[in-house]
């Protein structure tokens, strides 16, 4: 069917990749088009998938909830806003306390302050509670997306190429991010 609308695949990111990604973009003019992040390591994010442990929660609205959460996982802390154009994870978010096991499908955001510093964040499509065993299989997967991506690192891939001319990214940096990540389950 021509003209079919297809889902972005939710890429597997690291809180410290995450914060240290700060080129935005569409692959062109046209208004519907998506919005990418790319990261140092390449990946080229349009939705993402994250599970960390929610450590805090604040309703930050005014007229109407607009809650803001801290969910964090062995390199970092996202931070995840939904509001009124989030209505089933802003439900979630007034429902839950900290701290507790979440699995956050979203859409990365990006700001950037008067000093030209760019912060990112999460919008969520969903939120779902998880326990430890999930939480410990994510971060074995988005390990080993991550190694996956470093390596291509060297590749001809034209995200890769882009992340390193952008970045100038050091692999060792986000190799020894995700396997640190990896050793972190065994001391818990």
């Amino acid at each position: 069917m021509a003209g079919q609308y297809t889902r972005e695949v939710a890429y597997r990111i690291f809180a410290q990749e995450f914060r240290d990604s700060n080129l935005s973009f569409k692959d062109s003019n046209d208004q519907y088009s998506p919005q990418y992040l790319l990261t140092p390591t390449g990946a080229k994010v349009n939705r993402m998938f994250i599970v960390g442990t929610l450590t805090e929660k604040e309703d930050i609205g005014n007229e109407a909830e607009y809650w803001r959460a801290r969910v964090v996982d062995p390199t970092g802390a996202f931070l995840i806003y939904a509001g009124q154009y989030q209505p089933e994870a802003a439900q979630v978010m007034a429902n839950i306390e900290a701290p507790q096991y979440l699995a956050v499908v979203g859409k990365p955001s990006t700001f950037q302050t008067e000093d030209g510093t760019i912060l990112t964040s999460v919008r969520p499509e969903s939120i779902h509670i998880v326990d430890a065993p999930t939480r410990d299989r994510w971060v074995v997967e988005t390990t080993q997306r991550t190694l996956e991506r470093v390596k291509d690192l060297n590749s001809d891939n034209p995200d890769a190429v882009r992340a390193k001319e952008h970045y100038n990214t050091d692999a060792s940096v986000y190799r020894q991010m995700a396997l640190a990540a990896l050793e972190s389950l065994k001391t818990e």
